[in-house]
């Protein structure tokens, strides 16, 4: 008995401790955190009735479009499971070069990889921040992949990927909204992304605050109602934000297509991973969203096209929106495609609008 007790008591601590690594070694984000703010010097404070610019894009860590990861055939059968250092080395510039071009007020970003094996365990936007003026002196970001070893046969490695923003103006918070999750085993769901939502609240002198955002939803959601839940939690977060008094411009990789024709226009072999009735209708019944569908649906539709999917040979949906609050004036939105189709597997949205 007393040697059954003992060998109890052993897997009983082994079990603990198991445990207790992979807590330790995951990413356990509150349901909403405050964010650090990071001051890179003085920045002036918005104005009421201001004009802005708004540069969204997702990075694809850098990786460039020399390559079809695993994960971008929907079977995981992609050749590649990393970019090269070369390739990454060359993408920099190439982002630089645009935002520099663009010179836009504010920039929301997705996919930046910090901790990731994949990436050399680089925080890229750190990297980014050096190459850019000093004149954006305020930004925030957020993890939404982070664990120390994902035992995935084409990871076998360190995971870390943020959401950022980078403001030449004054922010005073900023916090993480954790997105639904996707239905999984416990282990999986650890190890697995956790979606969120960043927002940053800049002061406005003579008028409200603003909440800048950026979010990345989920992918590979077919099967379940992740995506209905993740645009459901998005509506309750932007109606808080304006009972609250803040105006709000929310950015992002939405990873769905918008209402229209957009659907039908889908390779056949992709229509299962959408809905016929795509979830981000509801946004667009109860926000100005960016681009328009009829923008999109009309003659010149191929101008609005954000995603250019690494196993195609041209740009051929839309996966990234703008969302504006009622009382933010739109003044213009485009699309810059003549010059990035080798940077990322997405192109970068610009949207110009006037405070209230």
């Amino acid at each position: 008995m007393k040697k059954a007790m003992r060998i109890l008591r052993i897997v009983v601590l082994v079990a603990a401790a198991l445990t207790l690594a992979f807590r330790l070694s995951t990413y356990h984000p509150k349901p909403i955190q405050a964010e650090r703010v990071v001051s890179r010097g003085d920045a002036p404070m918005l104005q009421s009735g201001q004009s802005l610019k708004v540069l969204n894009w997702n990075l694809q860590y850098m990786a460039g479009k020399n390559y079809v990861f695993f994960y971008d055939e929907w079977d995981g059968s992609g050749k590649d499971d990393r970019p090269s250092r070369q390739d990454i080395e060359a993408t920099y510039p190439e982002v630089v070069r645009v935002i520099r071009d663009e010179d836009p007020d504010l920039l929301i970003l997705q996919e930046l990889h910090d901790g990731s094996s994949s990436t050399d365990g680089e925080n890229q936007l750190e990297r980014l921040l050096s190459y850019l003026p000093a004149s954006y002196a305020y930004y925030a970001s957020a993890f939404y992949w982070k664990a120390a070893f994902v035992p995935h046969p084409r990871i076998m490695g360190s995971a870390g990927m943020k959401l950022a923003i980078i403001s030449k103006y004054r922010v005073d918070q900023a916090f993480r909204y954790q997105l639904p999750l996707m239905p999984a085993d416990p282990i999986t769901r650890h190890l697995n992304f956790k979606r969120a939502v960043l927002e940053l609240r800049l002061p406005v002198q003579g008028g409200k605050p603003l909440s800048l955002m950026s979010i990345h939803m989920d992918a590979f959601a077919q099967g379940s109602d992740t995506m209905q839940r993740q645009v459901d939690y998005v509506i309750e977060l932007l109606g808080r934000t304006v009972s609250e008094g803040r105006s709000f411009i929310i950015g992002g990789d939405f990873n769905l297509v918008p209402p229209g024709l957009s659907y039908a226009r889908l390779p056949d072999d992709e229509k299962a991973m959408f809905q016929t009735d795509t979830e981000i209708a509801k946004l667009y019944a109860l926000y100005r969203g960016y681009p328009r569908v009829e923008d999109v649906d009309g003659p010149e539709g191929e101008r609005y096209l954000t995603h250019f999917p690494n196993i195609r040979d041209r740009p051929d949906r839309v996966l990234d929106y703008y969302f504006v609050s009622p009382d933010i004036a739109p003044l213009d939105f485009y699309v810059r495609q003549h010059d990035t189709l080798r940077i990322s597997d997405h192109l970068p949205t610009i949207m110009e609008f006037k405070l209230p």
